[in-house]
Formats: structure tokens, C-alpha cells, sequence
């Protein structure tokens, strides 16, 4: 399939255009050009994006794929007109249009979904879990461990950073993530700060030769990431969690959404209801 160009415009973040549209366009052997245009919110800054997807159209000899999410009829129409030479998914029209007649009510138009983040309970909750999960990322600290959603284990580079802060910043979750390291292994037991909240906590582990891998970006040479250092890494994390009954998954081959995902099911299945 030939590559192009792809539009996200809308008259908010474009958050929802361009995670709807990426979803659409993985069914698809190509790698597009994103082009991303938030906040068109007025009709000059509807044709000036008119105008540039029509360049891109010409330049490239195909029409632009454009993902919209305008509520504005007026804006709206001037991106859906004739004069566009984009192939245009208007996602609000497919949806909220077929929900309207199902309802019987119109919708509120709203534009974005961040328009009274101030006020919002579920925003400032959020803003708190991010806050702790940055405060409590690798081990840094062992406080209040007892308000914390889940606590993710593994060796270190597994994956247990940017699981938590996606949580956080994604679902609200407060995550901590402690290192699992070699003195405890040693000592043949979990960490001390983490005994009281062993049913807070999940695993992560990871492929031997991909850890290594990604240690030696970090530190080369090293016996850090050398593959002996890894395999025994890995192999005592995976015969700790197993002996302290935790829950772990191989970060090797998922996706972090897949892997906070299945945390929620796991640890807070609540969670997955909004």
C-alpha cells in the first residue's frame, strides 16, 4: 500500500483523534505521516488546514488520510466540503450523530475533554498518583507505601518506570515500582519495605538477551548488563515471585498498555470500570 500523509485535526488536544486513528491505521501495512493539528477552533484556522492538506495532496499525488473531531458545525463543514482534498473520517459525526437519534437528546458539542480539568475531581487524582509515582520511581522512596494502588517488582530495566507512570497518568493508579537487586537475592527473601504490601505488588520480568541488550545502551561493557549478570538476574526475580505468590508477566513482547492492562484486571479490576 502506498504510503501518505495523514491529518489529525481538531478543536481540542486531538488526543482522541489520533489514538482512535492510530488504532485504525495498525489494520494496515503502512507507516503514515502523522501530521497532528489541535485546537482548529475557529473557521480561519479550518481553511488555513484545508489549504495545507490540499498542498500535501498535490505534492504527494494521492489524497491525505484526515481523522476529525470538530464539534463546530461550522468548522466542521469547512473540513468535510468539496474544497478539501482529503480523504475525511469525521469520527463525531459517525458517533455522536447515531447516539443522538438513539437517545433522543442532542449533544452538549462540548470541545475537548479537558475543559474543566480544574474542577474535576478525577483530573486532580490524577495530577496525585503521577506526583507519587515520580516520587516513589525506583525504590527512591518506601513512604506511604500503604495508599499505593500497586507496587511493581522486577530487576532493574524491566519495564517498571514507564508501566507506573502510565498508570498514573493514564487511569489515576498510584504506582510505585521498587528494584528487585542482587543482595536480594542473597538474603533470599523480598525486600523489607515491601513484606506488609506483598498483595499490592506485580511482577515484571523481561528476556535475558533483551535485558542485556538495553543495560548495555546504559552502561556498556559492563557487568551490569553482561548476559551471564542478566540470565541470573532475571531466573532469581522470577523464583522470588514465584515463592512469594506475587503475579508477574514477561515485559519482553508487551506493549505497556498491555501490561497496565492486565495490572488493572489483576490488581485493581475496579478500575477498568469508569
Amino acid at each position: 500500500m502506498p504510503e501518505r500523509s495523514v491529518f489529525f485535526v481538531s478543536d481540542g488536544t486531538g488526543i482522541t483523534a489520533e489514538t482512535f486513528g492510530n488504532s485504525i491505521l495498525a489494520q494496515f501495512p503502512a507507516r503514515p505521516r502523522h501530521v497532528r493539528r489541535p485546537f482548529i477552533d475557529t473557521e480561519e484556522k479550518a481553511r488555513t488546514v484545508v489549504g495545507e492538506i490540499n498542498a500535501v495532496a498535490e505534492r504527494e499525488g494521492r489524497r491525505p488520510i484526515v481523522f476529525i473531531t470538530l464539534v463546530n458545525d461550522a468548522v466542521r463543514d469547512i473540513l468535510t466540503s468539496p474544497d478539501c482534498k482529503g480523504f475525511v473520517l469525521d469520527m463525531f459525526s459517525a458517533f455522536v450523530e447515531p447516539l443522538e437519534v438513539e437517545f433522543g437528546v442532542k449533544s452538549n458539542h462540548r470541545i475537548g475533554r479537558f475543559s474543566d480539568a480544574s474542577k474535576s475531581a478525577e483530573y486532580h487524582d490524577r495530577i496525585e498518583a503521577i506526583n507519587f509515582s515520580l516520587a516513589h520511581d525506583d525504590g527512591q522512596s518506601a513512604r506511604n507505601l500503604d495508599i499505593a494502588d500497586v507496587i511493581l517488582v522486577g530487576v532493574s530495566r524491566s519495564g517498571k518506570t514507564p508501566t507506573s507512570l502510565y498508570l498514573a497518568m493514564q487511569h489515576g493508579i498510584k504506582a510505585a515500582n521498587y528494584p528487585l537487586i542482587p543482595e536480594d537475592f542473597e538474603r533470599g527473601r523480598m525486600p523489607t519495605p515491601l513484606a506488609p504490601h506483598k498483595r499490592k505488588c506485580f511482577g515484571l520480568t523481561i528476556d535475558p538477551d533483551r535485558l542485556s541488550q538495553i543495560r548495555h545502551e546504559r552502561r556498556p561493557g559492563s557487568r551490569y548488563a553482561s548476559i551471564e549478570n542478566c540470565r541470573y538476574e532475571v531466573n532469581e526475580a522470577e523464583a522470588m515471585m514465584r515463592r512469594e505468590g506475587i503475579g508477574w508477566l514477561s515485559s519482553t513482547t508487551k506493549s505497556i498498555e498491555e501490561i497496565a492492562t492486565t495490572i488493572l484486571r489483576d490488581i485493581r479490576p475496579d478500575r477498568l470500570i469508569y
